[in-house]
């Protein structure tokens, strides 16, 4: 940080003396909270359902494990920080929000290919629609968080 209190990073997304940028500030704070308790929440729904009733909704169970997977990689870049970190969110974000459009679409189109649900399913509205938003909230916040 220079005295006028603004940010000075290299192109690798590290300051001076070694230390990464940091993307958890400001409103990235509440965007890595939410992805955190989404990926806690996602990873017990999906690891329980596996565990207990996998043949019942096999596709609908193995993707909220997907999800979890996402989750918790987005939620650990946002917490590493820097460059690389904030490019590998966005890729991730862009891939969740086109995952949740697509599995929210498909549990509309042919509800019968989920007999239960997904945390993607109906773009997310058992999770109040977090799903849906909060991808396109990240990517907005990575994007005017980039050097």
């Amino acid at each position: 940080m220079t005295d006028s209190g603004a940010d000075v990073t290299g192109a690798t997304g590290e300051r001076p003396g070694g230390s990464r940028a940091r993307l958890v500030r400001g409103p990235g704070l509440l965007v890595v909270w939410l992805y955190g308790v989404m990926s806690v929440g996602a990873v017990s729904r999906s690891v329980y359902q596996i565990a207990t009733e996998y043949e019942r909704a096999p596709l609908a169970y193995s993707l909220s494990a997907i999800a979890a997977v996402v989750y918790a990689f987005i939620t650990y870049t946002l917490v590493r920080g820097g460059e690389t970190a904030r490019r590998a969110a966005l890729v991730s974000c862009a891939a969740e929000l086109v995952g949740v459009l697509v599995v929210g679409t498909w549990t509309l189109a042919d509800p019968s290919a989920f007999p239960d649900a997904t945390v993607w399913t109906d773009y997310g509205m058992g999770y109040l629609f977090i799903p849906v938003l909060l991808p396109v909230t990240g990517i907005l916040w990575l994007r005017k968080s980039r050097h």
